[in-house]
């Protein structure tokens, strides 16, 4: 992915010399629509920067800085310079929310030095609704090598702030020792200053209500083999969240949980998006705006929906009569995949494996195997294994692949953000795409703007995904709520492979037994669009083609998993959620309700106004309806759904 430069760069650097009467700290950057205002300044020789959004404080006094191995760049430092740019970028996008961004931010770097004369840059770019800053480090004295050993970064959020954040985990443990893997539940509304559930912090990204003032999603982008994953360490009383490293016993104490770099070094980007509604959040591409693509495509590759038999099914379900069936659904129903899930070499075996991909190839449906990731860092038994951990065997596991044209890999149970993971990641894409193969990351890291870093990157689990409503009762139960937290939290910064759509009324291969649904099938079909991944593994099975009426299927058969447009329409965690998405000239609306009550809801339509549009909404009995309704003038439309229910609107 290209990104083009379309307006020159207005760029200046204030010196330090011996006249600073009107270069003083603090100094200001703000957004190009003046709503966004950062400050940076130093305080006892300590770097702080705040955010104020129109006017009204959403970030006070923060620290900034590094702690490493050629000196300390958190206090002790004396300020030496400042520069401004005017950044105007415009790029385009295959597999993600939006298809076209332009990018504008005004930029800010203060240059700090220490006693040694090396210098901390602290780069700030503020765009109309991100604000993001990064380090670069540079020795007065040639120093070919660093090590970051922490980072005195932190965010003190207002003290009436709320969150909406998930725990860390804490390492080896959970099922197999394979944790942490991004899966744990939301806080809701919770005071700062209260112990996270493990007592070691939180992952990103990490939403805050800033009391009635606005909201703020925090999280981070551009981590690629060269850093770890950061995290939320534990706030203190007035709501100071301090970055965190890895835990040493990730990844079964495999490397190490601080970052080596060389000279100069230059940290991932730390994100801020700032709204008075969830509507900056929704919509925010701060993700992919300050990333660079590492390497061609050899391919174009092809995004869609999938069949997965394994999800519904479970273990039994992998064997050569059943994947055959899901290859069948999948062709029924014009999908471009189906996901064939762990024990394949087992149970199906290498040679019969060749022959179910040249049926599958036979009825225009691609192949996604399932792969562990595992070396020897967690429990799990699931095979394949061992062979995505090593390069020479990686390399000649994906020729075979190549050769019998499987066309994309879905690789488990990594359990860790340290560096030398992040550089697993990084070669086994690498890799994937030298053989063609489109990679989805499960039991995973946060995807830290791969989508653009990665051109064969597809979608990352990282989330409670819907392998646990099949579980337990209580995830299912809770799946209506959740749909009323994930838009605004975890999905508006990455790929989100929840695995959305179930059809089924008791989530087990008979009915008979397994845990039971109790949102509405038009609940179900909307998560197809309210949840997004450019791959979208659905929950459905074969017995949903006779048990459905058409429509149903007509929309599967016709619902995106990549997008033109996003837009925000309304909705708050824990309430309802309401999100427009559009392809070519088509508008999807997308509603859930969290709660048990039914609601009507007032929603402001202009991209549908004046339009005749099917809607999908909730019969009495919980199925699925479909009329034809025309929105007003002013784009106002009422939408009445049941309690845990959903609607669908789609333009004609």
């Amino acid at each position: 992915m290209q990104k083009f430069r379309i307006a020159s760069l207005v760029s200046f650097f204030v010196i330090l010399t011996g006249h600073t009467a009107w270069c003083q700290l603090p100094v200001k950057v703000s957004s190009p629509d003046e709503r966004i205002a950062v400050e940076v300044g130093l305080q006892d020789q300590k770097p702080v920067y705040s955010i104020q959004l129109n006017d009204v404080l959403f970030m006070e006094d923060s620290p900034l800085g590094l702690k490493t191995s050629i000196g300390d760049f958190s206090e002790g430092l004396s300020y030496a310079a400042q520069g401004t740019s005017v950044i105007k970028e415009t790029y385009d996008l295959k597999k993600a929310k939006v298809s076209h961004v332009e990018y504008q931010a005004n930029e800010l770097i203060v240059k700090f030095v220490n006693a040694n004369q090396d210098t901390l840059a602290v780069q700030f770019r503020v765009s109309n609704s991100d604000v993001a800053f990064a380090y670069k480090l540079t020795a007065k004295e040639r120093n070919t090598k660093v090590k970051i050993l922490e980072e005195a970064t932190g965010f003190n959020l207002p003290d009436d702030a709320t969150s909406f954040i998930t725990p860390q985990a804490l390492p080896m443990t959970g099922w197999e020792q394979t944790k942490p893997s991004y899966e744990e539940e939301y806080t809701f509304d919770e005071a700062l200053g209260t112990q996270s559930q493990y007592g070691v912090g939180y992952t990103f990204p990490a939403l805050f209500k800033n009391a009635e003032k606005g909201w703020l999603l925090i999280s981070e982008t551009n981590v690629d083999g060269s850093y770890p994953g950061a995290r939320l360490g534990e706030s203190d009383k007035n709501g100071l969240f301090p970055i965190a490293f890895p835990q040493e016993g990730e990844n079964n104490g495999l490397g190490d949980a601080f970052a080596a770099m060389a000279m100069p070094a230059q940290t991932p980007w730390r994100t801020i998006t700032l709204g008075k509604t969830l509507k900056p959040i929704v919509e925010t591409t701060a993700s992919f705006d300050l990333v660079e693509q590492r390497y061609e495509a050899s391919q174009d590759y092809t995004m869609g929906r999938a069949t997965w038999s394994w999800i519904v099914w479970q273990d039994n379900s992998i064997n050569y009569e059943d994947q055959v069936k899901f290859i069948d659904l999948a062709e029924a129903l014009n999908f471009e995949y189906v996901l064939i899930d762990n024990w394949w070499d087992a149970n199906i075996g290498r040679e019969k494996m060749e022959e179910l991909v040249a049926y599958a190839n036979s009825k225009n449906v691609d192949v996604v195997l399932w792969y562990n990731s595992n070396g020897f860092w967690n429990n799990a038994p699931q095979t394949p294994q061992d062979c995505m951990n090593t390069a020479y065997k990686r390399q000649q596991e994906m020729a075979w692949l190549q050769e019998i044209g499987v066309k994309g890999l879905k690789i488990d149970f990594f359990g860790g953000d340290k560096q030398v993971t992040m550089q697993l990641y990084e070669d086994i894409l690498n890799d994937a795409n030298d053989y063609g193969l489109a990679i989805t990351f499960h039991g995973c890291t946060l995807p830290r703007g791969w989508e653009i870093m990665y051109p064969n990157y597809v979608t990352s689990e990282a989330v409670r995904a819907s392998e646990n409503l099949i579980f337990t009762q209580y995830a299912l139960d809770k799946h209506a709520y959740y749909s009323t937290i994930l838009p605004f939290t975890r999905n508006p910064v990455g790929a989100m492979d929840f695995a959305p759509v179930f059809l089924n009324k008791r989530l087990s291969r008979d009915q008979k037994g397994g845990t039971v649904r109790k949102t509405t099938d038009a609940f179900e079909l909307a998560t197809a669009v309210l949840y997004f991944s450019p791959i979208q593994h659905f929950g459905l099975t074969p017995n949903n083609l006779d048990e459905q009426p058409e429509f149903v299927l007509d929309f599967l058969r016709a619902v995106p998993t990549v997008w033109d447009e996003t837009v925000y329409v309304g909705g708050e965690p824990g309430d309802y959620a309401a999100i427009a998405r559009r392809k070519g000239d088509t508008w999807y609306l997308a509603v859930t309700n969290g709660e048990q009550e039914k609601k009507t809801l007032e929603l402001d339509l202009p991209m549908f106004k004046n339009a005749e549009a099917t809607f999908i909404y909730d019969a009495k009995d919980k199925t699925a309806a479909q009329k034809t309704v025309k929105v007003k003038s002013s784009g106002k439309l009422k939408i009445d759904v049941l309690g845990e229910g959903g609607a669908l609107l789609i333009s004609k």
